[in-house]
């Protein structure tokens, strides 16, 4: 491992990945492995997760692909020179900004979206020109080797390597020297990471998870709530970091809104979900084990509730009369169980955001100005949706992140670019005229003219005192 790590700052320092043509070719290549590949990769996450290929080939691959396209056109420009004005005392003078990649950049990836969670950073850090070590989750085993032989076969061998392991190989590979930390996981693990990272000052970008809650008020348009709420809370069969957690709404509407997702659900996978094509299942059985022991503990189960453990199945299910000290209220559930908590109004449902950790994504489901207003102005996620849940993980024109326990950092698009890039001050001066003698010692009254701060009466430089006494 320290061989492999030790062997990619070599070719960075090559200047390789400098080349805006190399970049190119390689983004055109992992666009060709996907592509090649789409059915190889469709059946690896299959049998890691029991995901349908449509799902995807809608919530992995297209993204994927979407970012690609994105960021080949745009790489020349953000990485070029971005003149800035320089101050009146520094004249004549020039400046400008560059982007330059930070070198080797080490990608850890998650079991739930194995695919799109590996590979769209690495389009981000391979459009700004990095090299990246890239540790797929050992939770999704037939998608982790798939990658490790593709990456391989497409990507330059020099500048890519794919190291796979569980704990011990990750705590291994954390003690080796990187210039860039990208992790995606949970709290508990991203904790770790930043710790290891920590030692050695690597920058880091953490993302992470919480619970991502929903608000739906009177105003709302019930049914269109309702079936976005279904499909962004059970898509996956509830494993997305972003998915709806739990719903908070007034008490008359808790009813109401239940059934209408339960229905919604029924629509999407039938009177009975274990036998649809469109609905996966639990990624290993000590996922369906803490899931299931959610389901008894908490609240009314209003619908589903089902389990099969053999197969790794749980129905997508609504609890209702949920407490806040329930046990499902503890910690992201990360699974198509989805509680409704009753609070009652507007300013209540904020407080009760504000309370927990930062979440992040939170989605409010309103046509009122002035709830809009005021969960975007007194409210705190990641990511903010009003009528939309996982938007925003769809667009790589949006800036995807979290804050505080959700996360660091951001990526996707331009954001991902300057996440693995250093923006390098340039500054450029002749040496003739040498106007910068005019701010030489022995001071001067002209010293304090040109700082623009001449007290008149002293004849001395007049600091002022920034508490304005």
């Amino acid at each position: 491992m320290k061989d492999t790590v030790a062997g990619l700052h070599k070719v960075f320092e090559t200047g390789v990945t400098l080349s805006l043509a190399w970049r190119r070719e390689q983004l055109g290549r992992m666009k060709r492995m996907i592509t090649s590949h789409r059915k190889d990769l469709e059946e690896a996450i299959y049998l890691d997760l029991g995901k349908p290929a449509a799902e995807t080939a809608l919530m992995e691959i297209k993204l994927i692909l979407d970012e690609i396209k994105f960021l080949e056109p745009r790489i020349e420009r953000w990485s070029g020179r971005h003149h800035v004005a320089m101050p009146l005392l520094m004249q004549p003078a020039r400046s400008w900004t560059i982007a330059e990649p930070k070198g080797v950049v080490l990608v850890i990836s998650p079991w739930n979206y194995p695919l799109m969670l590996s590979l769209e950073p690495m389009v981000d850090a391979i459009a700004a020109g990095n090299c990246v070590c890239l540790k797929p989750s050992e939770l999704s085993p037939n998608t982790s080797a798939l990658l490790q032989r593709l990456i391989g076969e497409y990507l330059d061998p020099r500048a890519f390597a794919v190291v796979q392991g569980a704990v011990p190989e990750t705590t291994e590979l954390l003690k080796q020297s990187f210039d860039h930390i990208f992790y995606t996981g949970n709290g508990r693990v991203g904790s770790i990471v930043m710790e290891a990272a920590a030692k050695q000052l690597t920058p880091i970008t953490l993302e992470l998870g919480g619970k991502s809650p929903v608000f739906v008020d009177a105003s709302a348009n019930l049914g269109v709530a309702a079936g976005r709420i279904a499909w962004g809370r059970f898509t996956n069969a509830g494993q997305t970091c972003v998915a709806p957690d739990y719903v908070l709404t007034t008490p008359e509407l808790v009813e109401p809104l239940a059934q209408k997702i339960s229905a919604f659900t029924r629509k999407f996978f039938g009177d009975n979900p274990a036998q649809s094509a469109s609905y996966g299942r639990i990624v290993n059985t000590k996922q369906f084990d803490r899931l299931a022991k959610l389901l008894p503990a908490n609240g009314k189960t209003f619908s589903g509730g089902e389990t099969d453990r053999e197969h790794l199945y749980i129905a997508p299910t609504i609890l209702t009369d949920v407490r806040t000290d329930d046990p499902v209220m503890q910690e992201e559930i990360f699974g198509p169980i989805l509680p409704i908590l009753a609070v009652h109004n507007t300013r209540e449902a904020v407080t009760f955001i504000n309370k927990r950790p930062k979440p992040l994504a939170l989605y409010v489901f309103t046509r009122s100005k002035e709830t809009r207003m005021l969960f975007e102005r007194h409210t705190c996620s990641g990511a903010l949706g009003f009528n939309l849940p996982l938007g925003h993980l769809l667009s790589s024109r949006l800036p995807f992140g979290g804050i505080g326990a959700s996360g660091m950092g951001s990526y996707h698009g331009k954001a991902g670019f300057l996440e693995f890039s250093h923006v390098k001050t340039v500054t450029s001066k002749p040496t003739f005229p040498d106007t910068l003698r005019l701010a030489y010692p022995p001071y001067s009254a002209r010293v304090s003219l040109l700082a623009g701060d001449f007290h008149p009466t002293t004849r001395h430089l007049h600091f002022r005192n920034p508490t304005g006494r």
